[in-house]
This record gives C-alpha cells, structure tokens and sequence, in this order.
C-alpha cells in the first residue's frame, strides 16, 4: 500500500508539472509566466517518488523484473530525470509538457499489471550494466523523438509564416536543431556501449531469442550513425534530420518493446 501511496503522488506531481509548463508555454507571450524553478522543482519531486514507488516492483529476491510495463515505467522514469536534469542549463522544459503524463501513465500500468514471468536471476554486474546503458540509451533517444517533432511544428509553422502563438516562446530553430544534435549524439554514444557490453557480456546475442533484438538495434545504430555523419559532412538538418531520427527510434522502440508487447501481452510469455 505504501507503494500505491508515492506512486499516487508521483501521477499527481507529474500530472501538475506538465500543466504547469503548458501554461507557461502559453503565457510567455504574455509576460505572465510559471516560475521555472518551482516547475522543476515539482518535476524532480515527482521523479524521485516514482523511482520509491518502483524499486520495489523492479528489485526482487528473485533478480530485476523487467515485465513490459516495468521496463516502460523505467525506461519513462530515466527519460523524465534526463529531461530535467537538461532543463537546468538548457531550453529544454517544454519536452516535459507530452513525456510527463506518459510517464504518470506507465507508473500506473506498472501498478496495476505487474508481470513475474519477466524477472532477470542472478546478480551479475556485467548485465546489470548492459541494461543500464540500453535504458539510458533508450531514454536520450526518447528525448531526441519527442524534442524531433516539436522542431518539425517549429519548422511548419514558420515554413507556412505562422510564427504566432507558442512558436513565439520557443527557442530559434538553430537552437532547437542544435539541442536536438546533442542529445543524438549522446543517445548514440550511449546505445554504442550497451551494444558493445551485450557482445562481450551475453553469452550470443544472435540467439534465437535475442536476434530480432540485436538486429532491430543495430539497424536503429546504423541510422543514427549515419545522421550524424550527415550533418558533420552535408549539414544535414530540417525535416531530414526529423525523418531519420524518427526513423531510427522506431527501430530502438521495435527492438525491445516491440518483441516484449507481442511475447509478453499478447503471447503470455517471458520476452
């Protein structure tokens, strides 16, 4: 019960904090805007009760129990401390405004479809590791999707001179676009080492049971890979750095939820 207490919390904290950034999206215009600071604050302070709420469904005597909606309420939980911690320095918050009430949701599907098929045996560091950087990774390409699409509405609006309304407190399209390269970038450094951990680290990562995942991931690997050297050779930007970096998420979404939704809600069993 006391679970069900801070994860109540953590949905209503979430909750208030996207509609917090909403209105002072929509009021910066105005001059009549919501405190930054006290924003976040609410933002971190729902992050760390749903990381209270979570742990003890995620750490069991049995090993980590990664059941489809504990892996998004994790995956969710990390992608919202990012976000914040970005926040601090850079013109990020607004990402927050569609990823916080996703993250209030998996709190609560986590809550109420617990799955102990999916748990992980054994105490090894090696894949502790491994699932680190894959949920980091994950979580900084989730940022880059969601931070994609806002520059792809920056971009309409002013393509079609429709500069008004909350276009107008958003930062300059360089800025965004330059934001967006960043966290690729770091996403890509980081899926690189949980690439590079699962080859050395799990015993084939080709198996029957892991080559869709190892294949998908590559593939989302190659594509962000090749993005990058897109821009630092063509300059790459605009709607076809948007095409690529969705493209390349959906195949990092693929890889692991993807076979998880299907094995797991679908088929009933361990993904």
């Amino acid at each position: 019960m006391q679970a069900v207490g801070f994860a109540t919390f953590a949905i209503l904290l979430y909750l208030v904090t996207s509609a917090a950034l909403t209105i002072r999206l929509a009021r910066a215009e105005s001059g009549l805007s919501v405190n930054r600071s006290v924003v976040l604050l609410l933002g971190f302070g729902a992050v760390a009760l749903h990381a209270i709420a979570l742990y003890p469904q995620l750490v069991t005597e049995r090993g980590l129990n990664l059941g489809f909606f504990n892996a998004a309420s994790l995956t969710a939980l990390i992608t919202a401390l990012l976000l914040l911690m970005a926040s601090i320095r850079q013109p990020v918050e607004n990402l927050g405004i569609p990823l916080l009430p996703v993250a209030a949701a998996t709190m609560a599907l986590a809550l109420w479809y617990p799955n102990q098929r999916a748990v992980i045996a054994g105490d090894s560091w090696q894949l502790d590791l491994h699932i680190l950087f894959s949920v980091l990774a994950y979580s900084m390409f989730a940022l880059a999707a969601v931070q994609s699409v806002l520059l792809a509405i920056q971009d309409n609006h002013l393509r079609n001179r429709h500069p008004g309304g909350f276009i107008r407190a958003l930062p300059p399209l360089q800025v965004m676009e330059r934001l967006l390269f960043q966290m690729i970038a770091v996403g890509y450094a980081l899926l690189s080492v949980a690439l590079l951990t699962g080859i050395l680290f799990l015993e084939d990562i080709f198996a029957q049971h892991l080559a869709h995942k190892t294949i998908l991931s590559l593939t989302g690997w190659v594509i962000f890979g090749v993005l990058l050297w897109g821009r630092w050779k063509f300059g790459w930007r605009g709607r076809k750095a948007i095409g690529w970096t969705l493209s390349g998420f959906a195949f990092l979404i693929l890889a692991y939820f993807g076979s998880k939704l299907v094995l797991e809600l679908i088929l009933t069993r361990s993904a």
